[in-house]
């Protein structure tokens, strides 16, 4: 290989730029456009051992994350919000099926069978603040691990403080005063419009009551409780007034 070449090479890997082509600059593109927060457990001792984790490999090969929210509230970050980490793995939300291509992964320090503590939780809102206002993430697209690949993943658990997370102003939440489905309501249509895939429904009814109702499930049979938060949580859907033509 040429020396010429060579140089080629290394100068298209620093600037992106193929030395087979003709460089002709144009403005039509922009970064990558996250539309979804996905938030995870580390399921290790300490955020020094997560991190080594995050910016190695384990076992079970590379994982990556944007951000991870130590117990003691300290915040760091290990990938640019503009690139693709590799935290979410297989499954979906919605219609959105590639997941670590359209998300922001944080990582929080926990056991999976403790806590949050409040100083971590605190520094979770306000890094939420930060990236949906900084990256026009809309609020309410604020899922957990679990939520987006039920039966295969558990994290941030059923000890997770979704209410409090929504209190702040992220995610989702029933209202208590919501009242009644109405007759004929279509519970796993509405589990579906949410966002939460249903090709494993017992998993996607064990993440759903990890979610909103803090408690372990077995069977894949929506009862009147999950039926109540399925209307509160997709009403506003059905009732917003339609579009104006133009």
């Amino acid at each position: 290989m040429s020396i010429a070449l060579l140089a080629a090479l290394l100068s298209s890997c620093a600037t992106g730029h193929n030395p087979l082509a003709k460089w002709e600059r144009s403005r039509n593109f922009n970064e990558r456009q996250p539309v979804l927060i996905v938030l995870h457990y580390t399921t290790e001792e300490s955020s020094e051992k997560s991190l080594h984790t995050l910016k190695t490999a384990n076992s079970k090969g590379p994982v990556g994350v944007h951000y991870l929210v130590g117990r003691d509230g300290r915040l760091f970050q290990l990938v640019k919000d503009g690139k693709r980490a590799w935290h979410a793995g297989g499954g979906r939300w919605g219609t959105i099926t590639d997941v670590n291509s359209a998300s922001i992964g944080i990582e929080l320090d926990n056991s999976g069978h403790d806590p949050f503590p409040d100083v971590q939780i605190d520094k979770l809102i306000v890094l939420l603040n930060d990236l949906t206002q900084r990256l026009a993430i809309p609020r309410r697209q604020v899922i957990g691990h679990e939520d987006m690949a039920p039966g295969r993943k558990i994290d941030p658990g059923p000890l997770f403080p979704w209410k409090r997370l929504y209190e702040a102003g992220f995610g989702m939440w029933p209202d208590p005063d919501a009242g009644e489905p109405p007759p004929g309501f279509d519970g796993w249509l509405a589990m579906a419009a949410i966002g939460y895939p249903l090709d494993d429904r017992e998993g996607a009814l064990r993440a759903f009551r990890h979610r909103f109702r803090g408690i372990e499930s077995q069977d894949a049979e929506l009862e009147a409780e999950d039926l109540r938060i399925l209307y509160s949580l997709t009403r506003p859907l059905v009732t917003q007034p339609p579009a104006k033509s133009q």
